[in-house]
């Protein structure tokens, strides 16, 4: 049963090793983020898992490994404690920025990585949502930790370049997750849409949308913004 979700942007800056001088930049996201996420460890779950967006589709397992060392950084996280036999780094940027909030938060029991890829439609996340929603006895407390990024079209110097629907596009993104997608606008954003506009997010928000079934629940929204041109956001679903 998923008792709580916290939506966290994912760009490697949110590390504060990989931004170095830059990393002031972000330090109201990575509050925001501790705050979401802290939330959803007060909901006491018997595993959290962290969902993002990645080049395959499937699971990571607790002590899988991820590095920041493409992105300049000798640093490595796990999901969890580390394996006890030493494994390549297998875990997409999106889920080591997760798993890199995770530890920062101080969880220490099981976590769990969805790796989603972001060409499948929505009927099959929601399908893959209510599995990881159930855990695998039925009832255990499931929380998520799902993360990723708008719109990265919103300036001349985003990394999708101007692209003059973005910025209403993140507007939608962010009443969403406001309101528990009340109105389905992340469950059916549409894939081509998201793939012109650079929308990391998109499968990682329809996992959490096809899970969620607490009409009565309670959203917040914590941090809304556009740093660098991308539409970043945190939410806390309870």
């Amino acid at each position: 049963m998923l008792v709580a979700a916290a939506v966290c942007p994912c760009p490697p800056l949110l590390v504060p090793e990989v931004a170095a001088g830059a990393a002031p930049e972000l330090d109201a996201a990575r509050a925001a983020s501790e705050e979401a996420l802290g939330a959803v460890l007060a909901a006491a779950p018997d595993v959290l898992w962290v969902i993002g967006a990645g080049p395959r589709q499937g699971v990571h397992q607790p002590g899988s490994r991820g590095t920041f060392r493409p992105f300049g950084v000798d640093l490595d996280v796990h999901l969890g404690a580390p394996a006890a036999e030493p494994a390549a780094a297998t875990l997409p940027p999106s889920l080591s920025v997760g798993a890199w909030l995770i530890a920062r938060a101080g969880w220490t029991g099981e976590v769990r990585g969805y790796e989603v890829s972001g060409d499948g439609s929505s009927f099959a996340h929601a399908d893959g949502a209510w599995r990881l929603a159930e855990g695998r006895t039925g009832q255990e407390r499931v929380g998520f930790l799902v993360v990723g990024d708008g719109t990265a079209c919103r300036t001349v110097k985003a990394p999708g370049y101007l692209d003059e629907r973005a910025e209403g596009v993140d507007a939608r993104i962010a009443e969403a997750l406001r309101t528990l997608d009340h109105d389905n606008y992340l469950a059916q954003l549409d894939a081509t849409l998201a793939d012109e506009l650079k929308i990391s997010g998109r499968a990682p928000w329809q996992i959490l949308t096809g899970a969620w079934e607490k009409a009565d629940g309670t959203a917040r929204l914590l941090y809304e913004d556009a740093p660098y041109g991308v539409g970043y956001f945190v939410a806390s679903w309870t």
